[in-house]
């Protein structure tokens, strides 16, 4: 499939004009890409896999993954805001109140996953979160702690994730309005990367909501997990990854090829050991490219390999992401450590995929079991 498309015309002055000026203090400040999603939302980009019935483009993964892509090659705080809002958004889609889909695809409603948990940590499948049902008023209360939730404060929904309320199975999904009495913040967001995506823990204590909220069945929730976001979100998170790889790989070239070793009359780029290490970025970046877009034809034609390939995918790009950025940082030397250069913030914000969960770790697992024809679960 041709990569050039119509969404992409959309974005392409976005990602230039608004993400791309504002990245750096976005990092510095750890601010929310406020300017960015409202622009995003004006070109239609935040319904992008909104149903076109509701006013949305009406795409799928491969979209969100190219979208996402090119949002992390200039900022990937942006990215991740918008890597999790698709990844709701997928959700809601398929089981949520229409006039929420309007909302979304009219670029006036941002979501986000509320999954990960203090006590199952990355095992987001197994929330330890309650939910309980009180008598006489058709309303359900909500008591978590989430650890990490993109968009904290800043999106108007989360799709969250708890036990069961009646029924077997791991979890049940709810649609959260962000601003519900009882949900609390627990700390602002400081971290290594990623510093503008908003993500914090939250607590819920006593929070309701409608029986109505519910996502899906009572105990559905694993299946719309693996089914509906996890397809979705490792899509995306490589894709962020990749848009990284990009980014860092391009500033490298540039760096090398217009810094002086006067005394020799060269430039850095003239020296075969730090071609070398170019080389090596841009073979890394391309083949984790084709992996991600050799996934996206999996998920399209439905080939036996395509949950493997989902599970690769997000792995394969995160250490790659960290070889990559790391190469960068060595081929511009002490320049990498200023700013300026921009490789050191792309070299931090790398680090992340391999943590968020499913953790590569736990993917390297899943993978083993897949290709040993084990169960997953």
């Amino acid at each position: 499939m041709n990569d050039k498309q119509p969404y992409l015309d959309a974005l392409e002055p976005i990602a230039v004009e608004v993400v791309a000026p504002a990245a750096a203090e976005i990092d510095a400040k750890g601010e929310y890409p406020r300017a960015a999603l409202n622009a995003l939302g004006q070109a239609g980009l935040l319904g992008l896999i909104s149903a076109s019935d509701v006013g949305g483009m009406g795409l799928a993964h491969r979209a969100a993954a190219l979208v996402v892509e090119r949002l992390a090659r200039e900022c990937a705080s942006t990215a991740m805001v918008v890597c999790m809002q698709y990844a709701a958004t997928a959700v809601i889609e398929a089981h949520g109140p229409r006039d929420v889909r309007q909302a979304i695809a009219a670029g006036k409603h941002v979501s986000t996953l509320a999954f990960s948990e203090a006590g199952s940590r990355s095992h987001f499948w197994a929330p330890l979160s309650t939910a309980a049902a009180v008598a006489g008023n058709g309303h359900v209360k909500l008591d978590a702690k989430k650890s990490w939730i993109t968009s904290a404060g800043e999106a108007d929904s989360y799709v969250w994730s708890s036990r069961p309320m009646m029924a077997e199975g791991a979890s049940t999904i709810w649609l959260v309005p962000a601003k519900a009495a009882g949900l609390r913040i627990v700390a602002p967001f400081r971290g290594l990367g990623l510093r503008g995506n908003a993500s914090s823990p939250v607590a819920a204590e006593g929070v309701l909501v409608e029986q109505a909220a519910m996502l899906g069945a009572d105990g559905q929730g694993f299946d719309i997990m693996m089914g509906i976001v996890l397809p979705y979100f490792q899509l995306m998170n490589a894709a962020a990854s990749i848009g990284l790889m990009q980014a860092a790989t391009a500033k490298a070239a540039a760096h090398v090829g217009k810094t002086s070793l006067e005394h020799l009359g060269s430039s850095l780029a003239d020296l075969p050991t730090i071609r070398a290490y170019v080389a090596r970025m841009q073979v890394k970046t391309d083949m984790v490219h084709a992996l991600l877009l050799d996934t996206c034809d999996a998920l399209e034609t439905g080939r036996a390999d395509a949950m493997l390939r989902v599970l690769e995918v997000k792995a394969a790009a995160g250490e790659a992401a960290t070889e990559v950025t790391d190469l960068a940082m060595r081929v511009c030397g002490g320049a990498a450590f200023r700013q300026e250069v921009g490789v050191e913030r792309n070299f931090r914000d790398a680090r992340a995929a391999t943590v968020m969960a499913p953790t590569t770790d736990v993917l390297y697992d899943f993978i083993g079991k897949a290709v040993c024809g084990l169960p997953l679960f």
